[in-house]
């Protein structure tokens, strides 16, 4: 669309609360340069009349960095889930239909319940564990080319497009989804995480873990931060193997 257009149209699905049906309500605004989905929302909620005049309640959504790091207005444009705050008008085709992720319970119009993805870190124990909170001093440095891939892992900001795209992802699967197996991987080549890589790899042994991947590798292809997430899965895949072996025959875990 270019900047001769006059107008932009929104086609937003909305809902008052978890429990009512979805409707859509269509607003037109003015176009102006430049203007992304949050600055669209924005403008909508400062004065939230429809296309056809009526008077509605301002449209609900999450926001917060407003510079693709968060994850939190994450939602489905034009069927495709991403970041709204990345998301410009100029390169949408119109009408613009936004819509909240089916992944996750919805709260209300365009907001959504993310406590599936965050129950599954914490399962994984997603985190590298100190010993009290007395000054330990400095731990193990990483070698310098698996810090740098690590960093790519470490770019997760748990928006849960990944799981949104992912078909093993819905309300008759228990599968953790792909962010939190990725997790598991950069915490396990952490010096310090590494120590509690035997439970990381056990927990996604289970229901619901490595097993219910199918491989669809959409994950990969949504992820806003260009994750290497099949990559992780498939390390995943050769360490469980290992750690079924461990388990069977019995093995000092700091022996290799």
């Amino acid at each position: 669309m270019g900047e001769a257009a006059k107008t932009v149209i929104f086609e937003i699905e909305r809902r008052n609360s978890t429990d009512e049906e979805p409707y859509f309500e269509k607003f037109e605004l003015p176009y102006r340069l430049n203007m992304n989905v949050i600055s669209a929302l924005m403008e909508i909620r400062r004065n939230p009349v429809t296309m056809d005049g009526k008077k509605t309640t301002p449209v609900t959504w999450d926001m917060n960095c407003l510079e693709e790091v968060c994850g939190a207005c994450s939602m489905v444009i034009n069927g495709k889930a991403r970041q709204s705050c990345t998301a410009l008008v100029d390169q949408l085709e119109q009408p613009i239909r936004l819509q909240p992720m089916k992944t996750f319970p919805v709260v209300r119009d365009l907001i959504v319940d993310r406590s599936r993805m965050f129950d599954s870190l914490k399962k994984v124990k997603a985190w590298v564990p100190i010993d009290g909170t007395h000054d330990l001093g400095d731990g193990p440095r990483m070698p310098e080319r698996k810090r740098q891939w690590a960093y790519e892992l470490s770019k997760c900001m748990t928006c849960g497009v990944c799981l949104e795209a992912c078909p093993n992802v819905n309300d008759k699967s228990d599968f953790i989804g792909p962010a939190p197996l990725s997790q598991v991987r950069l915490m396990n080549a952490h010096p310090t995480g590494s120590m509690t890589r035997d439970e990381r790899l056990n927990a996604i042994m289970g229901e619901g873990g490595l097993g219910s991947c199918g491989n669809s590798q959409n994950c990969v292809e949504s992820c806003p931060k260009g994750i290497p997430l099949t990559t992780s899965i498939a390390a995943l895949n050769r360490d469980t193997t290992v750690q079924m072996f461990r388990n069977f025959f019995g093995s000092d875990r700091m022996v290799d």
